[in-house]
């Protein structure tokens, strides 16, 4: 398991890219600072003495590193549509160190690692730099939905972010995280003690810390580029194997195909219960329900 420090949003941080240029045929690394600040983690003892104690003691923990590492070296991709998509792997983190009285809320937001706009060689396997970073997307918080609760709620089981979906619908009303296709983002989760206080507003920034996990990094896109990560979602992911069986397996008919043509063929009422039913059957060489 990975165990973040709170970060120093003051800090800039440097990063390393590989990509191909296209004039070597090599791949190389691109180092350079992230346009908007990408936090570093801040010395515990600094820390310590800029922020509330609800706050200084908070540690954060990702589950499923391992898997997140495993689509972190092949170059983890994920789906943005019109409608919104949720992510795969899910941000999901374990918390420690909060005061089980007081009340927090939990955040997360994407930032960009650059100010690069990509494009995936097939021949290659690789991603190429395609130029600058188109305009950014609205920058917007996901709050958890279990916001606010109590420290002791919050440290008592796995904080999963299941809900939040992915969209590049500029104009999205759905409170969807808006990001750019072809571009590259890291996820941040933020905690924010809910002081009680009447002025509290004056030591705001004592009352938060956020937190990143360099391998929770991906690139946006709109289907997916690299098939090797398209292998590794669907054999990591139940909901993706289930609807990879159902696309190819032969044995699987759908229902309403399946009661149109035999059980309701002669009922005035077949033609609408079958266009109503959206389940699956399987049937055996016979055409029996099994």
């Amino acid at each position: 398991t990975s165990t973040a420090a709170p970060e120093n949003w003051n800090t800039n941080s440097s990063f390393q890219c590989h990509v191909l240029d296209e004039q070597t045929g090599k791949n190389k690394i691109l180092s350079q600072s992230c346009d908007l600040s990408l936090p570093c983690c801040a010395d515990e003892g600094s820390l310590s003495s800029t922020k509330c104690p609800q706050i200084s003691g908070v540690r954060v923990q990702l589950e499923m590193q391992a898997l997140w590492q495993q689509f972190d070296q092949l170059g983890t991709e994920m789906i943005v549509t019109k409608a919104g998509r949720r992510m795969f792997p899910t941000f999901q983190v374990r918390i420690s160190g909060m005061d089980p009285s007081a009340e927090y809320v939990l955040l997360m937001d994407f930032i960009p690692v650059d100010s690069k706009r990509y494009r995936y060689a097939f021949h290659s396997s690789s991603w190429l730099v395609a130029g600058r970073a188109d305009v950014a997307a609205p920058s917007r918080m996901h709050f958890h939905p279990d916001s606010p609760a109590r420290g002791a709620q919050w440290m008592k089981q796995t904080v999963s972010f299941d809900s939040l979906k992915l969209t590049n619908n500029l104009l999205d009303d759905n409170g969807h995280m808006i990001l750019n296709s072809m571009h590259r983002y890291q996820p941040r989760f933020h905690v924010v003690y809910v002081d009680p206080a009447p002025n509290s507003h004056l030591n705001a920034y004592k009352n938060f810390c956020s937190f990143s996990f360099p391998e929770t990094r991906f690139m946006a896109v709109t289907a997916y580029q690299n098939h090797r990560i398209t292998q590794l979602k669907i054999a990591s992911n139940p909901f993706a194997k289930v609807s990879h069986f159902l696309c190819t397996s032969p044995n699987l008919i759908n229902i309403s195909d399946y009661l149109r043509k035999r059980l309701y063929k002669r009922s005035p009422f077949g033609a609408l219960f079958a266009h109503q039913s959206r389940s699956v059957l399987k049937l055996d060489r016979n055409n029996q329900i099994i």
